[in-house]
């Protein structure tokens, strides 16, 4: 089974800002495959389906951002499931704005949500879908991530937040290889023409 997490901070207040870009893909990878996301466990909203074929949890933590890695440490601890079927989907301000990316494994870099999995799961060796925010930050970084999203990103960011979806059920369908060779390059051709 696939353990695909967004994060992101829960209650209204947080809804449509930056660091719930986890929790934004994460609604619409359920509504693509019609999966509920309102079952309250492991300190997570966490609903069940399918994706080609494959069980999957979609997960929501719902601890704060900071402490995302409590929710997923008692989810791996109750699915015992390979940390290589966790699949993490996040905002990341060193990426250019509407990129994404996608990496095996790795560190936490500057994000606090995922330094907190990393610390809580006592591993890195997980996949993760990164979408980026950019590095032109116009304001403290917390004012930055906790801010909502102007009509020039909004367009930017959904097609940000639709590759990331289609690149998570790669990953479930054909291997996180395949996902990274289809998503990470198509995004190379497209920062090349962009510089010609």
């Amino acid at each position: 089974m696939y353990m695909i997490a967004g994060l992101g901070n829960p209650g209204k207040k947080y809804e449509n800002t930056r660091h719930n870009i986890g929790f934004i893909a994460l609604d619409l990878l359920a509504e693509r495959n019609d999966i509920q996301i309102n079952k309250l466990k492991h300190k997570a909203l966490v609903g069940e389906g399918r994706i080609s074929g494959q069980k999957v949890l979609l997960i929501k933590p719902q601890t704060y951002m900071n402490l995302s890695g409590q929710s997923l440490r008692e989810v791996m601890d109750y699915y015992k499931e390979e940390i290589e079927h966790l699949i993490v989907i996040y905002d990341d301000i060193d990426i250019p704005e509407g990129m994404i990316r996608i990496r095996k494994k790795g560190s936490a870099g500057t994000h606090n949500g995922m330094r907190s999995i990393v610390y809580d799961l006592k591993s890195d060796q997980f996949p993760r879908i990164r979408i980026g925010m950019g590095r032109e930050r116009r304001a403290e970084l917390k004012d930055f991530v906790l801010g909502g999203f102007s009509k020039e990103e909004k367009s930017l960011l959904q097609d940000a937040v639709q590759r990331a979806v289609l690149a998570a059920e790669c990953i479930v369908e054909k291997g996180i290889d395949k996902a990274m060779n289809e998503y990470n390059i198509r995004q190379k051709a497209a920062e090349k023409r962009e510089d010609e």
